[in-house]
């Protein structure tokens, strides 16, 4: 019996009365994963035996345009990111200062230029210091470049919304 196809399965097996051969745990191995392969092909992989993902941090403005999409485009793919709309609760100085860190920015490539309190408080000044910068973000939340995304250790700001997507 061992050169007939139904011996594959040890249910077969039994059902026949056939006498197992050498080749049978390979053969069930092989149509066990032939069976995966047919029956999982439209699963995504990424939910099969992946490590779960770190969570998704997004400072966010829901007045802004882009700050929407992104996180639209980060629900879209199934993700629930943790929201923390920074104008009514903006970040501290140690994290500001991590997460310009993590974009490999310096503080004033995240400052919003056009905004009435960069004009005023003259912060294109070159003489100012990253710490005065980053105060001033700290005291006029507005200034803060939006949206950001942290996720694995890495930051993006949502401009376009797509660019997220690399830390992800």
């Amino acid at each position: 019996c061992q050169a007939s196809r139904h011996c594959v399965l040890p249910s077969a097996k039994r059902k026949l009365g056939c006498a197992p051969h050498p080749q049978a745990p390979t053969a069930i191995k092989t149509a066990k994963i032939a069976f995966f392969m047919v029956f999982n092909y439209d699963r995504p992989t990424s939910k099969i035996n992946a490590p779960p993902m770190s969570e998704v941090t997004l400072y966010h403005n829901p007045r802004c345009s882009k700050s929407r999409q992104t996180l639209a485009l980060l629900e879209e793919r199934g993700l629930q990111p943790r929201i923390i709309r920074y104008l009514e609760t903006p970040p501290d100085a140690e994290t500001l200062d991590g997460l310009i860190d993590q974009l490999g920015l310096e503080p004033r490539q995240l400052m919003r230029t056009k905004e009435a309190p960069y004009q005023a408080l003259d912060l294109g000044n070159p003489a100012l210091s990253r710490a005065e910068l980053i105060d001033a973000m700290i005291a006029h939340p507005i200034l803060i470049e939006r949206p950001i995304a942290v996720a694995n250790g890495k930051a993006a700001i949502g401009r376009p919304p797509e660019s997220v997507l690399d830390i992800l």
